[in-house]
């Protein structure tokens, strides 16, 4: 048997000579290694091969699999990696449009002939141990992008495509005693291209694990665990089949309940009074199968962990263990600093991240993921569905677009894809069928639809129990059976509930939602409370995990995170990959505190003297957490208790605060956390898991009056100059230039310390976020970026009053928008330096709502330690506020402007009293309101940030930028390409708005 290369474009050339998929099982030689998890039945390649890279097969060395061919003179490759990270080829991030397109015009059957690069792999290999009698030795290459064909010692032994489940191979016959050589030839775009049109970097090669399988002469290659729980959940038959090869038999015990008998379909126990798996309590019965010759001597040895729990439609609602569930989820592409390349640990410290972060779901968007995952997922608890390796977005396109009728479609009632797609769905289900945290099966994503997907989800059910999932049905409804559950993507939360007025068949999931790309993830509570209101709506999937984005090293040898076109390519889709919870080294975004209060599991309200708690949980009593109340006076601790709280699942209910309210004007938050008591495996004792915070102002209590003992200003009304001074400060106002040029404060000999550079001005703009250039937000509002660079004060100079209670000097700004507006800058100037500011916006009619309202005033950058009474600590916005807590809080303001990929709005603080930024020795300014303002401090301009197109972009740092608003507009988060802010967080749209706050020198 020889390879053909000209077969690799053929849709129904899946595979040739591949072994059956089976159960990701391991087997061991006996209960010793059994015990340390290290068995000899495994052999790892991975380490440094040799390598050949080719532009496209053409150019690709032939013969290179022959035990002689030399291959000394080429590179090294590590394995697993990507061959475009390995410094071979490029990255390209594409997101639908397909990576030859407007290159080589081809169509579906063909694969690029001038740009379609080759990957050729050797290594050499010595068994640990001969084999012995009657054993055999495969190959196994868990990951290998987009298909690879395999020879050992020069023999063809097979061809696999699927990029995402294991390519096995059987190569027992083709070894030689010593050293044997394994050879293996990658191609990044084989016909199945056409169906793996992700929303991901584009790689190839031997990307995860390759591994030698010893079997023994009477092997398990199969084995399937069901668990069958009662109606009443008092009692389940756990049980087991299973595939020989060789002649034999198998004895299994379920630890703690006892051995498995013979039944009609195989091996089973009964388990009374089952303790159940769910995300809450993941707990697993270890099944051990020991795997018998004819002579009854033990061939192998196998520990398969055995969740019991009952997952299904029961009653037109998703139940696990009869109870409805909410689905706190958020998709996941496997990816990583090394690109798809995930190590277990990467992988463990997800999972953890997740669970203290309360989520309790994960959609594999949009392949089948590393085998470790699901295991991990089995054992920490998460709720999984499981998708598989299928993305036709591009075809889809084709569709929508008029460039082929429906009837083309890829893959839709095509017969020759047929045959792939049901390979994958079998691979996929062999592998992760017996993982409890596998709830659902995917057919993949947007892929339209038609009979070939039908058809691969009637293979599901044929197979096993667990429900079908499918997005495409809701775009092409031609077969609804497709999906055993609604799916839509992005659909807003008002849509939804709407949707369901009259579509109440089927239970309804939002597999993506929250296109939390850039600073966004905003109003996301709105798909939360729908949850918990309309029992149909069972959650979502945040779109999605962690950024796509690569690291990379500028020409000044600056490093900085790459996304679509950093690396040359094209076509690419820029920033769009970024858009994650986390960055994409896994640190977190600050929006990953709004995921964890809107995902928690205990529903929170206070009033003054008593808290009401409902138990979003479905399996675990609030008793199982502490519970701390802490009472705060403007952010200082006064009080703080522990309070006895148990309400069960699903139940509420009211207990007395544990502190009181003092006699005393003043701010005061309650703030009540719920608290692990003691360390998981996911978090450590005292991990917060819930929270809610109530502010109560005590106001009229009689005090004596206060005399002010503040001296009127001084004023020296000059020809080109207004001044004003007193004890501590001077403050000149320019007639020339339109504005405040100096604030000094701090008598010293010089005068006092200037605290300015450059004139204040109102300022109606920030940098575009990622969601606002995808409702293209530059075109739209551009005009307040003109008013706020470009503003000019009226010629009639400013206006000088003097006043009771100080001096008023107010200028009046023409804005050069069209129609022009107005915006009046009045600052009052008090005795004791502190300076009032109003201003009073007029906008032109017919303008856009602004994207924000206030002041932009510069400082030396001296003044970097930023203090605030208000929302924190992390970053937030009106419509992503839930998270942060009223306090006092602190930063560095170099460290404020959040590092997203492409710089845009970011590091804004909600709800502030008042701030304070200062040097290194406590002077510096106060910024204050009688009410709540939005504060930003930041090293640069929002024009400077929005002409960066990475972090490392931004110039250095020559001034303290301070912001303070009346509001910025809300960031959004419904989607990243259409979908503005919702209406309640914008600026009121042609109306006169008023902002007043003050400012004051501190030394």
């Amino acid at each position: 048997m020889t390879f053909d290369p000209t077969r690799i474009a053929d849709p129904t050339f899946v595979s040739e000579n591949r072994m059956a998929a089976h159960s990701d099982h391991r087997w061991f030689a006996d209960q010793g290694e059994l015990a340390s998890g290290t068995s000899s039945f495994e052999q790892s390649l991975n380490g440094t091969w040799k390598f050949h890279h080719a532009r496209n097969r053409a150019l690709a060395v032939p013969g290179f699999e022959a035990v002689d061919f030399d291959t000394s003179d080429w590179d090294d490759i590590r394995v697993p990696g990507h061959i475009q990270l390995a410094g071979h080829d490029r990255p390209q991030y594409a997101n639908v449009q397909h990576p030859w397109d407007g290159y080589e015009d081809i169509v579906p059957g063909e694969v690029p002939q001038h740009y379609n690069p080759v990957g050729s792999y050797v290594t050499h290999f010595a068994l640990d141990h001969p084999l012995g009698a009657g054993e055999r030795l495969s190959v196994s290459f868990n990951g290998a992008e987009s298909s690879v064909a395999v020879w050992v010692n020069g023999h063809y032994v097979g061809y696999g495509t699927d990029a995402f489940t294991p390519s096995e191979f059987d190569i027992t016959d083709h070894l030689v005693e010593g050293r044997n050589k394994l050879a293996a030839q990658v191609v990044k775009h084989s016909g199945a291209a056409w169906i793996e049109d992700q929303d991901f970097y584009r790689f190839s090669g031997l990307f995860r694990d390759v591994v030698l399988h010893r079997r023994p002469s009477v092997h398990l290659e199969d084995l399937k665990v069901t668990t069958e729980v009662s109606a009443d959940l008092g009692s389940a038959v756990v049980r087991l089949s299973v595939a020989l090869q060789g002649e034999g038999r198998v004895r299994a015990v379920l630890r703690g309940v006892g051995a498995l008998h013979d039944d009609a379909d195989g091996l089973a126990v009964t388990v009374d009074s089952p303790r159940l798996w769910s995300a809450e309590d993941p707990h697993l019965h270890d099944l051990v199968i020991e795997v018998l010759d004819e002579a009854g001597s033990v061939t192998e040895v196998v520990r398969q962990g055995v969740g019991i729990r009952r997952f299904g439609v029961e009653d037109g609602l998703l139940r696990i263990n009869g109870k409805r569930i909410v689905f706190n989820g958020v998709n996941r592409h496997e990816f990583g600093l090394q690109g798809r390349v995930m190590t277990r640990e990467q992988t463990e410290a997800d999972v953890k991240l997740m669970k203290a972060a309360n989520i309790n779901a994960v959609r594999t968007s949009h392949y089948p993921n590393n085998t470790f995952l699901y295991e991990l997922c089995d054992a920490y608890g998460l709720y999984v569905i499981d998708e598989m390796n299928l993305e036709a977005h591009g075809m889809w396109d084709w569709v929508t677009r008029g460039r082929i009728p429906l009837e083309e479609a890829v893959p839709g009632n095509l017969p020759e894809w047929r045959d792939a797609l049901l390979d994958r769905a079998t691979s996929m289900l062999e592998r992760d069928k017996n993982h409890p945290s596998i709830v659902m099966w995917s057919c993949g994503n947007e892929s339209f639809g038609g009979t070939n997907l039908r058809d691969v989800a009637d293979h599901f059910r044929s197979l096993d129990d667990r429900p079908v999932h499918y997005e495409g049905v809701h775009w092409d409804p031609r077969h609804p059976e497709t999906t055993d559950v609604v799916s839509q993507m992005y659909t807003s939360a008002a849509d939804v509930e709407e949707f369901l007025l009259t579509n109440r068949d089927k239970p309804f999931i939002l597999c993506e939602y929250a296109h939390a790309m850039g600073n966004s993830f905003g109003a996301v509570d709105k798909y939360v409370d729908l949850a918990h209101r309309e029992p149909l709506y069972q959650g979502g999937f945040i779109w999605d995990f962690a950024d796509q984005a690569i690291a990379l090293t500028d020409r000044h040898g600056r490093e900085f995170f790459g996304y679509g076109g950093d690396c040359g390519e094209s076509p690419h889709d820029g920033d769009f990959s970024a858009n994650g919870i986390l960055f994409a080294d896994h640190t977190p975004k600050p929006l990953l505190a709004e995921v964890h209060k809107l995902y928690q599991g205990l529903a929170i309200e206070i009033s003054a003297d008593s808290v009401r708690v409902t138990n979003r949980m479905l399996f675990t009593d609030t008793a199982a957490h502490d519970c701390v109340v802490t009472l705060l006076r403007e952010g200082r601790v006064i009080a703080r208790e522990t309070l006895t709280v148990s309400v069960a699942p699903g139940e509420t209910g009211s207990f007395p605060l544990p502190v009181e309210l003092p006699d005393v004007d003043g701010e005061y938050a309650f703030d009540v956390s719920f608290r692990l008591p003691r360390a998981t495996a996911w978090a450590p004792a005292g991990h917060e898991v819930a929270w809610e915070q109530a502010v109560v102002t005590v106001s009229g209590v009689q005090r004596p009056p206060v005399r002010s003992q503040e001296r009127a200003p001084e004023v020296i009304d000059g020809v080109h100059n207004i001044g004003v001074r007193g004890e501590h400060f001077t403050a000149l106002f320019s007639k020339l230039y339109g504005g405040l040029v100096s604030y000094r404060f701090g008598m010293t000999g010089d005068g006092g310390r200037e605290l300015l550079h450059g004139i204040p001005k109102p300022n109606f703009w920030h940098a575009p976020t990622s969601n606002e250039r995808g409702w293209n937000m530059p075109f739209r509002d551009g005009q307040w970026l003109l008013a706020s660079r470009y503003a000019e004060a009226s010629e009639a100079g400013p206006v000088l009053e003097r006043r009771d209670d100080g001096v008023e000097v107010r200028y009046t700004y023409e804005l050069p928008s069209n129609p022009a507006g107005e915006c009046d800058v009045a600052y009052l100037v008090h005795g004791d330096g502190r300076i009032e500011v109003t201003l009073t916006a007029r906008p032109g009619a017919g303008l856009p709502d602004m994207p924000e309202f206030g002041l932009l005033l510069t400082t030396t950058p001296e003044l970097r330690h930023l203090t605030w009474y208000g929302e924190g600590p992390h970053e937030c916005y009106v419509d992503r506020r839930a998270g942060a807590r009223l306090g006092v809080h602190s930063a560095d303001v170099t460290e404020m402007l959040t590092p997203y990929v492409r710089p845009q709005e970011s590091g804004s603080r909600t709800g502030v009293r008042w701030a304070e930024l200062t040097d290194g020795q406590g002077a510096g300014l106060r910024f204050e309101t009688s009410e709540e303002m939005e504060f930003s401090a930041l090293p640069w301009t929002p024009f400077e940030i929005e002409n960066a197109l990475h972090p490392v972009d931004l110039p250095p740092i020559q001034r303290t930028v301070v912001r303070p608003a009346l509001l910025r507009r809300g960031v959004g988060g419904d989607n990243s390409w259409g979908a503005e802010t919702h209406p309640e967080y914008l600026l009121p749209q042609g109306e006169e708005l008023v902002f007043t706050f003050a400012f004051r020198g501190i030394r």
